[in-house]
């Protein structure tokens, strides 16, 4: 009789969410000065809130467990790899006959059946394939990622969403919060981003471990190092020369034999030493480690701050916290700050100093770009505007366009015309939208050079 009595009550009344209901219908001494108590708050979360949960691996396992027995129903879920053996010891939503299936539909599908109710769509793509429009029809996003060039992606997608007053103010309306989780071993980190009004990815970037990448201008033309001769073949030769036609595989042998012995090659003939079997199977696995227990705790502690900003019943995460239980258990929160001259979400160009354009060269500032902490990208494209005409300065990404453009890599950029306060635009795999850099010169007789 008690179980046909509760299975007629609304969703939002049944005794399984009692205490969800203590906490948003009443008020506390840590609720935010906007929270107004009311039982239609977590029939909100139930029908309307929508949340976008990006990765499906490690935390995001996590993450979407966490959402749905919190009552989040309207959830969708986006990655674009498959089950594989070695996920299944902390991917808990994934057994052994998901082996080759996609992550997200494994996910969506376990979620579903295991959570009355709850509705997870899943989507078995790159998040770089999915346009604004997708971005814009969720109230928050959550981020599971291992990588920081996905991450910084995501970031720069929902400030290109952000509308602004006529005083440059950003309309708050137009906000979607980014809760960005992270692990490394028995390391981790989550945070609170509001894209436009606190410190976003780019803000910060000097937080995250940069990761080892080469610019592919250096690699390909003036390769200094044995790991530039690897990712050379890594890079480039791999997909033109490989007798497999398939994906690397960083756990088979005759593909890290062949990489190895192709950079060998490629070493001699640039005169360069120490190329390895181990520094090859090195560079191409660039392996993170992962715990299963760090997932749990970032995941619940993402999962709190999406609660907290979807029913404001307590103040959020303020804004980046930082665990490490490697010897004890150990958590610091601190506020990051917003960078008035952030590539990403500042609304003036980034300028750049130079001395003297006679001697600074165009691979000058692509090595500034990839190689500095302060930028870390990958494969820039500069453009600009000299004498009114629009001009390509370098691009890697175009074959035919870097062999155009590769002899203005060793101009200067006085040879290239580069006057004072000129502006460039840079486009990059990190970002879904181009940045402008702003060219000044500290040298008092620039006019007369230029």
């Amino acid at each position: 009789m008690a179980t046909a009595v509760e299975d007629q009550m609304p969703d939002h009344l049944q005794p399984r969410w009692i205490n969800i209901r203590r906490i948003l219908e009443r008020s506390g001494p840590f609720c935010h000065p906007d929270f107004e108590p009311s039982p239609d708050i977590l029939q909100f979360l139930m029908t309307s809130c929508k949340i976008l949960v990006v990765g499906a691996g490690g935390l995001g396992c996590e993450v979407l467990k966490n959402l749905g027995m919190m009552g989040f129903r309207q959830i969708h879920v986006i990655d674009m790899d498959t089950i594989e053996l070695s996920n299944l010891n902390r991917q808990f939503l994934f057994r052994r006959k998901d082996i080759g299936q996609s992550k997200a539909e494994c996910a969506a599908s376990f979620i579903n059946n295991r959570i009355p109710g709850c509705k997870v769509i899943p989507h078995h793509r790159s998040i770089q394939d999915m346009d604004e429009s997708f971005y814009s029809q969720f109230h928050i996003v959550v981020c599971g990622l291992d990588s920081i060039v996905a991450r910084r992606w995501l970031n720069g997608m929902l400030i290109s969403l952000l509308n602004y007053n006529n005083d440059g103010t950003v309309d708050q309306n137009s906000v979607i919060p980014l809760i960005d989780g992270g692990t490394e071993g028995f390391k981790g980190n989550a945070r609170v981003i509001l894209p436009g009004m606190s410190a976003c990815i780019e803000c910060t970037l000097d937080f995250y471990p940069p990761q080892i990448t080469y610019p592919l201008c250096t690699i390909a033309n003036t390769p200094r190092l044995p790991e530039h001769c690897i990712e050379y073949v890594k890079v480039l030769q791999w997909s033109k020369e490989n007798p497999w036609n398939v994906a690397i595989d960083g756990d088979d042998p005759q593909h890290i034999n062949w990489i190895f012995e192709k950079a060998q090659d490629r070493a001699s003939e640039f005169n360069i030493h120490g190329v390895t079997y181990r520094l090859t199977q090195g560079v191409v696995k660039n392996i993170i480690p992962a715990v299963a227990s760090t997932n749990a705790v970032i995941a619940a502690a993402c999962a709190t701050e999406v609660f907290k900003l979807a029913t404001s019943c307590c103040v959020s995460l303020n804004n980046y916290m930082v665990f490490n239980d490697v010897d004890g258990i150990y958590t610091y929160t601190h506020e990051a700050e917003k960078k008035s001259d952030c590539l990403a979400c500042s609304t003036v160009p980034k300028t750049i100093n130079f001395d003297d354009p006679r001697k600074v060269k165009l691979k000058d500032l692509i090595e500034m770009l990839c190689e500095g902490l302060e930028y870390q990208m990958k494969s820039p494209g500069l453009t600009t505007t000299i004498n009114g005409k629009n001009k390509t300065l370098y691009m890697s990404t175009v074959a035919s366009i870097e062999e155009r453009t590769r002899d203005n890599l060793n101009k200067t950029f006085f040879e290239l015309g580069i006057l004072n306060e000129t502006e460039i635009t840079v486009a990059d795999v990190t970002n879904p939208n181009s940045i402008t850099l702003k060219i000044k010169y500290t040298t008092q007789n620039e006019v007369e050079m230029m």
